[in-house]
């Protein structure tokens, strides 16, 4: 039997797990069926023996129902695409938050990390995966006014499921590295909701802009104080600009 409500399903991002998202879970409850979904790896989902941006995406599909709206945070926003791209007909609407087609720089895209950037990432955790996590959980809440309570419930959040499997942060550094979907844009024809923090570092407010400017049906919210977590730190304007989304 269908759900009386939609279904949102809700994917986090690198090193994190579904925890993340339970206040803006417990926000949406009343107008959705909310389902937070660990990526393979971490939380409470198994390990897959390979990790790259497919597997994860076609591992994603096969938790969700038909016609499920989907939110994707940072590098779950990058799953959440190739989903959508290979099954339309399981998705139909999406929600980027804090992600871009491509997270490193190259010579024709600016909206980016250095390379060197995720090598020094990736040679960190080989060496110290929780320090490395830490790490880049204070990334993820730089520049912002009250980044101290922030970076605390980040932290809280990490430690509230199992470790992520260190296999599984490597294919996520991976994915991170190598993936490229711009050219692949024009042929996400699902509603999408863009939603960026105007202070973000790690995935810049200019690439959202870029993707709402470039797929076929996109709306396009930025949160000017807000950095690379919107959903925690404005956790009421993203809960209310996915309402309108939705609803409209």
């Amino acid at each position: 039997m269908r759900s009386p409500k939609p279904v949102l399903a809700l994917v986090h991002g690198w090193g994190m797990n579904a925890r993340v998202f339970d206040t803006l879970a417990d926000v949406l409850a009343d107008d959705f069926e909310v389902r937070a979904l660990d990526l393979p790896g971490h939380g409470a989902c198994a390990a897959l023996p390979h990790n790259t941006l497919q597997t994860w995406a076609d591992d994603l599909v096969q938790q969700l129902p038909d016609h499920a709206t989907l939110l994707g945070w940072s590098l779950g926003g990058q799953v959440a695409m190739r989903a959508a791209l290979d099954h339309p007909h399981k998705i139909a609407r999406l929600i980027l938050l804090a992600s871009t087609p491509r997270f490193v720089v190259a010579e024709d895209w600016a909206r980016g990390l250095a390379p060197a950037d995720l090598q020094d990432f990736g040679a960190a955790l080989l060496a110290d995966p929780q320090a490395t996590l830490l790490r880049f959980l204070s990334l993820q809440t730089r520049g912002m006014a009250n980044q101290k309570p922030l970076l605390q419930q980040l932290r809280q959040m990490l430690l509230a499921a199992p470790a992520p499997r260190s296999d599984a942060l490597a294919g996520g550094l991976a994915i991170l590295r190598d993936t490229d979907l711009r050219d692949e844009l024009p042929r996400l024809v699902q509603p999408t909701l863009v939603l960026h923090g105007a202070l973000d570092t790690l995935t810049p407010p200019a690439a959202g802009a870029w993707m709402a400017k470039t797929l076929p049906a996109a709306r396009h919210v930025e949160f000017a104080r807000a950095a690379h977590a919107p959903h925690l730190s404005h956790g009421a304007d993203v809960a209310a600009a996915i309402g309108r989304f939705v609803h409209d």
